[in-house]
């Protein structure tokens, strides 16, 4: 026994001594989602979001860090590296602080209410990893986003702002307390500026159309100078104000952003799909994320734009970026949330590794499958893969140029399957396996504008509709995920609602099946119930308070599409109840648009609904099968029993016909505007 327990010692004193060998589990191990999971070997003693957290923090009188990302978040991976698994700034966090992770995707309603005191406090936007460190009352009173191990380029080290930080919660803590006071009442104060009235100028369109010009990068393209984001809602907006005003500024910067997205290198060029953002001017130098909501609106877009102009191009793009999603995304009729910037390269993670090029290595490879010198360097040149690298250390990230069109290589997509399968020797980077509703329902709906032009797509768009609402619509409750197939757990938040019945409102269009209305129409009055309050629109409703802001954002503002969902539901069953709740959330914000409709691009394409009505074709299933309603995009379709065309506002029919041609012209007539 003596021999066995000095054994056992012995081992124990080794085994700590070599770090190499070290192992750590915390409270994460117990979670689902993949980003908390990732944190659940950190030597940091992390909790999730849970009153186990908060208690512990109330009882040891401790501040809260607060780290918040998510999976596929490249500088959140970078923070990991340097100070997660450390173990000296583990040791500081355990001891002083009760640390708490948030999966961004899993409680966007927690991370958009402290990106708003980023912002209050920095004077400027915020982004992830964000850090926030508040009082034992989750009140905040510290907040950054991205903080070195070590003092860099005017930035203090982690752990010095740590020790700073505890210093002045222990020294000073009736300040640190008023502090946290005065920001949650200037944030009260903030949400409530955002709901003050002001008259809507009758040539709002206008102001957005040139306010958008004036921030316009006119030279490269794109709606700011650097970062570029693709910002798919300000596109959309400019493409449907084209069509209901023939206003040939909008089309043209809605067109040439397009375009150049899809040349450039925000665009992957071999196997589809576009990257989160392009961190420079020319679209040129990307941040690798693939994101499944960018893409999902992307496909809207370039769907919107194909209808408009019958360009081909434009319809490639989007027939490219959905076989992208099903490659790389679809798991069962659904689809995974994101795949990392990152991939391993000689045991450590490099951003873009798995996407870019070396010239060398291609050339060698395409001789290797039998092309000919002559064919190998135009394919080089069509991709713009030179020699000393276009994207730094001999690696080329890929893109078009207007050369490159001129001479497109023979059998372009063998070419590209061939650089995919170079590409393949590499290892794929991580898939964040999260099926999230709002985000599939976002899909599903761009599925449906790309049935436009190819029916697949919008039979595809039903069947993952179908089977999502299986799975995430469980006892007559809305779940905002699924995990690994486990039972869902987290209830619904309000993009999940607003993306979701924007989904089934599109299926019922599509397929006049009256279920998918009548969904809606449910979830809408569920959607109202939850979380509009006091004229204010929650982004949950449970006991975190987060108002939901019309600004659109990583995407089209949940709250301004829920707008247009509640306009839609109000035309299509006569309901003024509904239109009223759509007129009350239009007035609170008409401050907004009145003076900066630009940052909330979606609700102006949605007050175009609003201030000039939804319009509603009637007939039966039979008569409107098939029926092409034409670029129009405030028009709707609804079953009927009358065996004529009827055309329809809210509370009002204003045409009759036994002719299809004839109803349309009259339902153009109405459309159309002449502001």
């Amino acid at each position: 026994m003596k021999l066995k327990l000095l054994t056992f010692t012995i081992f124990s004193i080794l085994f700590l001594n070599l770090n190499a060998n070290e192992t750590y589990t915390n409270n994460l191990i117990n979670e689902d989602s993949p980003y908390l999971k990732q944190h659940s070997t950190n030597p940091v003693n992390w909790y999730a979001w849970n009153q186990t957290a908060f208690s512990k923090a109330k009882k040891e009188n401790k501040p809260i860090f607060l780290s918040i990302g998510y999976s596929t978040c490249h500088w959140c991976h970078i923070m990991e590296e340097e100070s997660f698994e450390n173990k000296e700034v583990a040791k500081i966090l355990n001891k002083n602080y009760v640390s708490i992770k948030i999966d961004r995707e899993e409680m966007p309603h927690i991370d958009k209410y402290y990106q708003n005191v980023h912002s209050l406090l920095n004077n400027t936007s915020g982004g992830w990893p964000l850090t926030v460190i508040l009082t034992p009352n989750k009140k905040a009173f510290f907040a950054n986003t991205y903080i070195p191990y070590d003092a860099r380029n005017g930035s203090v080290g982690i752990r010095e702002v740590l020790k700073n930080i505890n210093d002045i919660f222990i020294n000073e803590n009736e300040k640190v307390v008023k502090t946290a006071n005065q920001i949650e009442e200037v944030l009260k104060e903030y949400s409530n500026e955002n709901i003050k009235t002001s008259n809507i100028d009758i040539k709002l369109l206008n102001k957005f159309i040139k306010q958008i010009d004036k921030n316009y990068d006119k030279e490269n393209n794109g709606f700011t100078l650097r970062p570029k984001f693709p910002q798919a809602s300000k596109i959309e907006t400019l493409l449907d104000i084209y069509t209901v005003t023939k206003n040939k500024k909008a089309l043209d910067i809605a067109l040439k952003t397009l375009t150049t997205m899809a040349k450039g290198g925000i665009y992957d060029q071999i196997e589809g799909g576009f990257y989160r953002y392009s961190v420079d001017k020319n679209w040129m130098i990307p941040h690798f994320e693939k994101m499944l909501y960018t893409n999902a609106e992307l496909i809207s877009a370039y769907s919107k734009a194909y209808k408009i102009t019958n360009d081909k191009f434009y319809k490639k793009i989007a027939k490219e970026i959905i076989s992208f999603v099903e490659k790389r995304f679809e798991v069962n009729n659904l689809y995974y949330s994101a795949s990392d910037a990152s991939s391993i390269f000689e045991g450590k993670k490099e951003e873009g590794f798995y996407f870019v090029f070396v010239y060398d290595e291609v050339e060698e490879f395409l001789e290797d499958k039998g092309y000919k010198q002559k064919e190998i360097l135009k394919i080089l040149k069509y991709f713009n893969i030179i020699y000393e690298g276009n994207f730094g250390h001999h690696y080329n990230n890929t893109y078009l140029s207007d050369k490159s069109l001129i001479k497109i290589p023979n059998n372009l997509e063998k070419v590209k399957k061939d650089l995919a399968s170079l590409r393949s020797k590499k290892e794929y980077p991580f898939i964040d396996y999260k099926i999230l509703t709002s985000w599939n329902s976002m899909y599903i709906s761009s599925l449906l504008d790309a049935g436009k032009f190819d029916d697949k797509y919008s039979k595809k768009a039903l069947l993952s509709l179908d089977t999502m609402i299986k799975k995430i619509y469980v006892n007559n409750t809305l779940y905002h995920q699924i995990i690994n197939n486990k039972p869902v757990k987290v209830k619904a938040l309000l993009e999940d609602y607003s993306f979701l019945i924007t989904a089934l409102l599109k299926a019922y269009d599509y397929s006049l099946e009256s279920y998918y209305l009548t969904f809606a129409k449910k979830l809408t009055k569920e959607a109202i119930s939850k979380f509009y309050k006091d004229k204010k629109w929650n982004m949950s409703n449970d006991d975190f308070v987060s108002i939901a802001e019309i600004y659109d954002d990583a995407y089209k503002s949940p709250l301004s599409n829920m707008l247009d969902n509640i306009l839609k539901i109000a035309v299509l069953n006569d309901d003024f109840a509904m239109q009223d709740i759509a007129k009350e959330t239009f007035t609170s914000s008409s401050s907004i648009l009145s003076t900066s409709p630009s940052s909330s691009a979606w609700l102006v394409r949605n007050y175009i609904a609003f201030n000039n009505s939804y319009i509603v074709l009637k007939a039966t299933k039979d008569m409107l099968k098939d029926k092409n309603i034409e670029n129009l995009p405030f028009v709707l379709k609804k079953e009927n029993i009358d065996e004529k065309y009827l055309a329809c506002k809210i509370g009002v029919c204003f045409s009759y016909s036994d002719s299809f041609n004839s109803i349309i012209k009259s339902i153009k007539k109405e459309a159309i505007l002449d502001k």
